[in-house]
């Protein structure tokens, strides 16, 4: 594949295309803009919502993103959301109840994409006293339409966690993690970053096998799978999860390196 270029580039934010800073390199910007300039688009594929998404685009200007792990399609120009594929009312009070009975101890919050509410008792790591950010109860919470559901444990480790909501929850909500505490990302049925990105490649006109795709964490696991088995390029970081290199095709540096501007201009 030594002559091979991407027709999309997608790369997840979070320990991928942002260092730890929360920025992103020269050498990065100052490819994604080649390829831009050669009629490439550059998706973003991301957990955050989209109210997390206002710094990049002062970075990136244009371009669509995947937020909620494919739940969102937001066009980052006017910052408009272009379509969502929700959890139902219904899903979300079936899954937090069996969630609750099956671990009391476990604690919710939802994402409605530009807003935040969580329970008493959950404590976010970030999103603290900002506007779009309040407390509620899970009644409240479950009466609306969620980009993602979150559920997090302060005494289980991240993988014992991840593995019982997923024993509990099965064929009712897709289950992911990209964090390093015990914190479990739900989506509706069958929603994955795979999908999101499907979807805006097609309205490009692009199958996987001309897409390039990095990334760092299991919820990328569903995007890499897609575009390795449809021919292309799956670019994990050099510190990436075990569960995700074991599924790449590629292997570039670190974010704090660069990884993903360097792999672009080796192409």
């Amino acid at each position: 594949m030594s002559d091979w270029k991407p027709r999309l580039i997608a790369s997840d934010m979070d320990g991928t295309l942002l260092r730890s800073d929360d920025t992103v390199g020269e050498a990065t910007v100052a490819e994604v803009a080649r390829w831009r300039a050669e009629g490439v688009p550059f998706v973003l594929a991301t957990g955050r919502p989209p109210r997390w998404m206002h710094r990049i685009r002062d970075v990136l200007g244009t371009g669509t993103a995947v937020c909620c792990n494919g739940a969102v399609l937001l066009d980052l120009e006017p910052m408009q959301i272009l379509h969502e594929e929700p959890l139902r009312p219904e899903a979300l009070r079936d899954i937090t109840d069996a969630l609750r009975e099956r671990q009391p101890t476990m604690w919710f919050a939802v994402e409605y994409g530009w807003e935040f509410r969580h329970e008493p008792v959950y404590r976010p790591r970030w999103d603290v006293n900002v506007p779009g950010v309040a407390v509620a109860t899970l009644e409240e919470m479950t009466a609306a339409p969620a980009a993602k559901l979150l559920a997090r444990s302060e005494s289980m480790t991240p993988d014992a966690f991840v593995e019982l909501i997923e024993e509990v929850v099965g064929a009712r909500a897709t289950v992911t993690h990209s964090s390093t505490d015990a914190l479990a990302e739900i989506s509706a049925p069958g929603v994955t970053k795979a999908t999101g990105l499907a979807t805006v490649a097609a309205r490009h006109g692009v199958g996987p096998e001309d897409v390039v795709v990095f990334g760092d964490m299991p919820n990328d696991i569903a995007a890499f799978e897609w575009v390795r088995d449809g021919g292309g390029r799956a670019v994990a970081m050099a510190h990436a999860h075990p569960d995700l290199l074991a599924v790449a095709t590629d292997v570039t540096g670190g974010n704090d390196e660069d990884g993903v501007g360097a792999f672009l201009a080796s192409l």
